[in-house]
């Protein structure tokens, strides 16, 4: 790929992510948005990843469709965007309750006070973990996979996988039983579901 259109990806990736981020973030708490939706502090704070994941995707799609790109290009940003999560999972962990990214309640004995004398799913810990061991599994899987950007749509559908089984233990607002974050990740989900059975006979054929 050449230099010019790298550059130009990389780029809409940044931006698409920005954009996706804060997008999906206001929308998570509808009642908030509307409530807030005149001061500029509410308006510019707060980000989510699956947002970002979403926006990023949409624009570098975009970006390449107009430049007449068609290799896939998203298996080398998959170690990027695991560390950057992790790092970020560390950064909401250690915010406690500012975030918004804990559990609900918990009697289990790993559960987590953030502050407030409540012991709480300490869910930044559950994506830390996924998170490792998804790492792992791709390592693995690295040698089965039979064409460029398989990592990149594991990454993705593991990921948002995870993401919208966690989100039934984080408190939030739910649509017909369900959170924004989970309605964007079952979108995404169905958007690679046609290359579901393909990988998966990768893996057995392994």
């Amino acid at each position: 790929m050449e230099t010019r259109i790298r550059w130009w990806v990389i780029g809409a990736a940044a931006f698409g992510g920005l954009v996706g981020s804060r997008m999906l973030y206001l929308v998570e708490d509808p009642v908030g948005l509307m409530r807030h939706w005149s001061e500029p502090a509410y308006l510019a704070g707060g980000k989510t990843i699956v947002g970002g994941l979403i926006g990023g995707l949409v624009a570098v799609e975009w970006i390449k469709r107009r430049l007449g790109v068609t290799v896939a290009t998203g298996d080398l940003l998959v170690r990027p965007l695991m560390l950057g999560i992790v790092v970020g999972r560390i950064g909401c962990f250690l915010s406690g309750l500012a975030d918004r990214t804990y559990g609900v309640a918990t009697a289990l004995p790993w559960g987590v006070d953030f502050g407030d004398g409540v012991a709480r799913h300490p869910t930044q810990l559950y994506e830390m973990a996924f998170l490792a061991g998804l790492a792992v599994l791709l390592v693995v899987l690295n040698s089965r996979f039979s064409a460029v950007g398989d990592r990149f749509k594991w990454f993705m559908i593991g990921y948002l996988t995870f993401r919208f089984a966690v989100d039934f233990i984080k408190p939030a607002v739910r649509i017909g039983g369900l959170s924004t974050i989970q309605w964007a990740a079952l979108a995404v989900i169905a958007y690679y579901a046609p290359h579901v059975p393909r990988l998966l006979a990768e893996v057995r054929r392994g």
